[in-house]
């Protein structure tokens, strides 16, 4: 650990929570393992829903290049991305395919595992019980989950969300690691179906020390969220999942973003998740994905994630004070340099800074951020595999970040 922070490298592979080091690659293999074909990029714009000022600064040819590099140069399988402006879809592109089995594009209305996208949800519940009195940002997480966090008298709920609590992310038990192509294979072959409570997987992080005392340090730690789902529970008398469906995605409309809970399989058109073993891909996309809960199960679209982003940022579903807390940071990695709210990463592009998160579960890797004013959005979900290439995933995701922020004609970021 350097200077109190630090960022998991197995925590990346299970739940890809941060932009972070070379890549957010979900299980990255040795590089010994096969690469896939990359398939012919296509891309469209959205057809009818552009109004002619934003088509002025919506480079399409730009954005499609942008995003054909995510399949070509960092060896993803296929990618999907769509931006949003005022509200408007102001471009949708997909590049390479669907699966290794023919050459269909990817869906770009397809549905996929979002992982630690999931974190603002909760974050965002959490946060308007703390409007409505029901939660304190700065009680002790003891208060509301007694006898579950060893030390938890001097842990916050403010630390829990920002992750400068300390508690170790049961991810990086060996269990839960997959790091090596063994354990790889015992999980394409029974663990992807094992339903796993939280409970369980809180105990297997409490049974590690801490990172650091409360407050001290940095690490990101997909533990900390199981920690407020079960908080939510306790406090609502309902489970998390219901609370971010009567108070999210009801709301907004977001039909097309779940909660699955231990249901193994993705409705609707979808890409297809792998992970790269040395006999050849393994196809990961049914999961049990229990194993990642709180912290990581969301299901969703790139269009359901813009305008959960925009509401998010344009005040719709926070108050002032609420939002104020949740865009407060703490350092947390150098690149690209990124700093944690609650349950929100403030990411600086070569222009200005943008706010969302990042996620990833076994075979898929999601971004989706926005300006601070609610005003400008994109969704990125990719299907990594090359691990030769790997390393050109985050450069060409922030890449592709930097031509819709940045570029030309874009919006000052405020």
């Amino acid at each position: 650990m350097t200077n109190g922070r630090t960022t998991s490298r197995s925590g990346l592979r299970l739940a890809a929570g941060l932009l972070a080091g070379a890549t957010v690659l979900a299980l990255a293999p040795t590089a010994s393992a096969a690469a896939a074909p990359s398939g012919t990029p296509t891309g469209s714009a959205a057809a009818g829903a552009t109004s002619g000022a934003t088509a002025a600064r919506t480079d399409g040819a730009a954005l499609q290049r942008a995003l054909d590099a995510i399949t070509t140069q960092a060896g993803a399988i296929g990618a999907i991305a769509e931006v949003r402006e005022n509200g408007r879809v102001a471009w949708r592109g997909t590049s390479g395919v669907r699966d290794l089995t023919g050459r269909a594009p990817a869906p770009v209305d397809g549905e996929f595992r979002a992982g630690s996208v999931t974190k603002t949800f909760l974050s965002t519940v959490l946060l308007q019980l703390s409007a409505e009195g029901r939660v304190g940002l700065d009680d002790p997480i003891e208060r509301y989950l007694p006898g579950v966090v060893p030390g938890g008298a001097a842990i916050t709920v403010r630390q829990v969300l920002n992750h400068t609590a300390g508690i170790f992310d049961f991810t990086e038990d060996p269990r839960f690691s997959f790091e090596t192509e063994a354990a790889q294979e015992q999980l394409v072959a029974t663990d992807r179906w094992t339903t796993h409570t939280p409970q369980q997987l809180i105990a297997v992080a409490t049974g590690h020390p801490p990172y650091f005392a409360p407050g001290q340090g940095w690490h990101y730690s997909n533990t900390d969220y199981l920690l407020i789902g079960e908080l939510i529970d306790r406090v609502t008398g309902r489970s998390w999942r219901t609370e971010v469906r009567r108070r999210i995605l009801q709301p907004l409309g977001l039909d097309h973003t779940s909660l699955p809970g231990t249901a193994t399989s993705i409705p609707g058109p979808h890409s297809h998740g792998y992970l790269p073993l040395t006999g050849g891909p393994a196809d990961i996309t049914a999961l049990n994905p229990s194993v990642a809960g709180a912290s990581g199960e969301l299901l969703s679209t790139t269009d359901d994630l813009t305008r959960f982003n925009a509401a998010l940022l344009g005040g719709r579903l926070l108050a002032p004070a609420q939002l104020t807390a949740m865009t407060t940071t703490v350092p947390a990695i150098a690149d690209p340099p990124s700093e944690y709210g609650l349950g929100l990463m403030r990411t600086s592009l070569s222009c200005g800074a943008v706010w969302g998160h990042p996620g990833g579960i076994f075979g898929y890797t999601t971004y989706v951020f926005g300006d601070r004013t609610g005003t400008r959005q994109i969704a990125i979900s990719a299907t990594p595999y090359d691990p030769v290439k790997s390393a050109a995933l985050t450069p060409t995701v922030i890449a592709l970040m930097n031509q819709v922020f940045c570029a030309p004609g874009a919006p000052a970021l405020p």
